[in-house]
């Protein structure tokens, strides 16, 4: 467990259930769930028997975002602070999540289960993978309090959904249903609400049962590619190439199919 604002739960099968404790404020993201959360990610990652995490939010919604009701004030917000010391709160809050996410190699599915607003919405696009219930709901609605994604949404959600659609989304504040975030593919499935959590343990079960190194390497791999030149990336394939040619679970998964069986793997 990570604090009451954000449980964890890690299964025999490796899955790691990592939730949003705070139902009253629509588990908004106050510098409290952000240190938890921050933190449990970072713990997951560095533990080799986790192969994938899926994360969700408690009640109703995935995340309010910014806690409004907070916002304005100087003890917890940035709204009354110097614009110095308001980017100073920035970097050492919010900013820790999507900085933490992009370190680890841990593969992160979002299961949406309802609301994803302005940072939460953000949130979600810094997973590898999303899921969301047909009650879910999506947006990039900073234009609406008259503030811009502090977050890092503008170089997250263009590269889930593209730019023009980053843009309408930025721009006008309006919120998504499920059917349409499926469409412009910022979720990758839409189910019943109370098929969700099942449906996510699925995906992470069949992400899990590969080999965990290739996993991981594999999820670096795809990060690093967002921001690199091919051949930068070309050498990065490499050198993971010939790592993940020496683990023992290629070896065990070369001789599974000579062998018509189901391989084992191990993590070594």
């Amino acid at each position: 467990m990570a604090g009451d604002c954000v449980l964890v739960e890690v299964g025999e099968d490796g899955v790691a259930l990592v939730t949003l404790n705070r139902p009253e404020s629509r588990n908004a993201l106050d510098p409290e769930v952000q240190e938890a959360l921050v933190a449990a990610v970072l713990r997951l990652d560095a533990d080799p028997g986790v192969r994938v995490a899926i994360l969700t939010g408690g009640g109703s919604a995935f995340s309010a975002g910014g806690n409004v009701r907070r916002m304005g004030a100087a003890s917890s917000g940035p709204a009354e602070r110097t614009p110095a010391e308001a980017r100073l709160y920035y970097k050492r809050n919010i900013q820790r999540i999507p900085v933490a996410f992009e370190r680890i190699e841990l593969p992160v599915i979002a299961a949406v289960n309802g609301p994803a607003m302005g940072a939460g919405c953000d949130l979600a696009c810094m997973c590898d993978l999303r899921i969301a219930a047909e009650g879910a709901r999506f947006a990039e609605s900073f234009v609406k309090l008259g503030i811009i994604p502090g977050d890092g949404g503008a170089w997250l959600l263009p590269r889930v959904v593209g730019f023009a659609k980053a843009a309408e989304m930025a721009l006008t504040g309006d919120a998504l249903s499920a059917a349409e975030a499926l469409a412009c593919g910022l979720v990758s499935r839409v189910v019943p609400d109370a098929e969700l959590l099942p449906a996510a343990r699925e995906l992470a079960g069949r992400i899990a049962a590969n080999p965990p190194h290739a996993v991981r390497m594999a999820r670096r791999l795809l990060r690093e590619a967002w921001n690199n030149r091919l051949d930068a990336v070309l050498e990065m394939s490499a050198a993971m190439q010939a790592v993940a040619h020496t683990t023992a679970d290629h070896k065990e998964a070369m001789a599974a199919l000579r062998e018509k069986r189901k391989p084992r793997f191990t993590g070594a």
